[in-house]
């Protein structure tokens, strides 16, 4: 497919300009471009076929199946859309006055309080713009609850090994020491480990519950209380809420604080539909570290005010607005019962899919009930037939189906990580199962086809570690390349 610059030609172009009607402004001397910018130059039709283009080879959950583990990749009602596009939400500007928005500060209350009932926790920002974004966010507000009490020592994070690569990619950033601990045989944390790792420099515990093997730990009150016996605070990376909301609260299993992603929870748009949100909500001791601008009751009306211990702000203004717009839909549109009977809905797909599956591939931890999520190993099936995670998540794209997370969690062997979301139909389900039933049965006819899957699609089976090394990054023109 030819880019936008392939397909410009020059003197064509789509734009009506009306005649300038105010003062020309100019930039300051010294700071023009060299060069003239280079843009495309295409006819309204050709730019509008270039973009259907783009769109007929994407794959979203509005084209098919798209049960990519851990992500919650679910349906977004155009509700949603249509409530963050009234005027009223649309037309306002971030620096007005509290006293001009208080229907989108009452939007942002109403939102934090039906949140943190759904989690158990007492305050929360909406500043964070992603999920590793709060993780970061609440980091920091860990950093300053402790520095602030003096305990100066407390540097280390403990993550488990079945975590997502943000956990310590996040405490890193913050400047904690990270420390591994295990799983056990059942695949959740060990708790001799978890007893032997804590101590007087622990700052906290980060932690997904149900964790990336899709397990509920049995032990998360133990797990809670050995982290807080030892003076840290317990985290909670909400990337996996999906399968408890309304069931279970992390604050009732002994957080301190959590991490959401609107984005995958609460059903708005995620990647390239996004901008996504990454909300943090905090126990009552820890509200005074939130960052800048918290919605609260003033004199007259809704207010921001600034916590007395603020970490400062993490983002411009108050985050993504229109996202917690769209989550708030949400909410209010299934109602508790409606969230419940979701979390619900999608732990009943993931158990039905894995055990329709049972038999034909090897799954991971698999004697107990999974919640939203099953993953499969892969490694038996490599051994024997050579055919990896890789040649059946490439396969499946020849039939329309995104493949699962691939790889991940890493404590397992060619891994394949499927998250079926609440939102599917059993037929759909049916379907990917005999899919990939199909998939294995070649494994042991044609494996050689496996091997090079995709066929059936615009692009078939990159160079991706050439593209992970080498990355093209911009256009060149045919007189910059050598």
């Amino acid at each position: 497919m030819e880019l936008l610059f392939e397909k410009s030609h020059a003197g064509r172009g789509c734009d009506l300009l009306p005649p300038l009607d105010v003062p020309p402004a100019h930039l300051m001397e010294g700071t023009e471009r060299r060069t003239p910018l280079r843009l495309p130059e295409m006819s309204e039709v050709d730019l509008s076929r270039h973009y259907s283009e783009l769109e007929r080879r994407s794959h979203g959950v509005n084209n098919g199946f798209y049960p990519l583990g851990s992500c919650t990749m679910k349906y977004n009602p155009r509700i949603h859309e249509e409530t963050a596009a009234l005027p009223g939400f649309a037309g306002v500007h971030p620096s007005q006055g509290a006293d001009t928005v208080q229907g989108c500060l009452e939007a942002l209350y109403l939102a934090e309080e039906l949140l943190c009932e759904i989690t158990g926790m007492d305050g929360m920002t909406f500043m964070p713009a992603a999920g590793a974004h709060g993780e970061f966010t609440a980091l920091l507000m860990v950093k300053k609850y402790h520095l602030d009490r003096g305990d100066t020592q407390r540097t280390k994070i403990i993550v488990p090994d079945s975590a997502h690569g943000t956990n310590p990619a996040s405490a890193a950033m913050c400047g904690f020491t990270v420390v591994n601990v295990p799983s056990n045989p059942q695949g959740g944390v060990d708790l001799e480990a978890l007893k032997a790792a804590v101590g007087p420099d622990t700052a906290g515990l980060m932690l997904t519950n149900p964790n990336t093997l899709g397990l509920f730990d049995p032990n998360i009150l133990e797990i809670t209380q050995i982290v807080h016996d030892a003076g840290g605070l317990a985290y909670y990376d909400g990337a996996n809420l999906n399968a408890v909301m309304g069931v279970a609260r992390p604050g009732d299993m002994g957080f301190d604080l959590v991490h959401l992603n609107l984005h995958k929870t609460f059903s708005t748009p995620h990647g390239g539909g996004g901008p996504g949100s990454g909300p943090v909500g905090c126990k009552r001791f820890l509200m005074d570290f939130l960052p800048n601008y918290h919605v609260a009751e003033g004199e007259h009306g809704l207010e921001f005010d600034r916590p007395c211990k603020s970490i400062g702000s993490v983002k411009a203004f108050y985050g993504n607005f229109a996202v917690v717009v769209k989550a708030l839909t949400y909410i209010l549109t299934l109602g508790a019962e409606g969230i419940t009977e979701a979390a619900q809905g999608a732990v009943l797909n993931a158990n039905y899919m894995r055990e329709m599956l049972r038999g034909t591939y090897d799954i991971a931890y698999g004697d107990g009930p999974c919640m939203h999520e099953f993953v499969l190993t892969l490694a038996g099936l490599k051994k024997e037939k050579g055919v990896s995670a890789m040649d059946v998540a490439k396969a499946l794209l020849d039939h329309g189906i995104h493949p699962p997370t691939m790889y991940f969690p890493l404590i397992v062997e060619e891994a394949l990580m499927a998250e079926p979301t609440e939102t599917e139909s059993r037929e759909t389900l049916d379907r990917a199962v005999e899919v990939l039933k199909t998939i294995r049965a070649q494994a042991d006819t044609d494996p050689e086809r496996l091997h090079t899957a995709p066929h059936t699609t615009p692009i078939g089976r990159p160079d991706e570690v050439n593209a992970a090394r080498h990355p093209v990054l911009r256009y060149l023109y045919p007189e910059e390349r050598t």
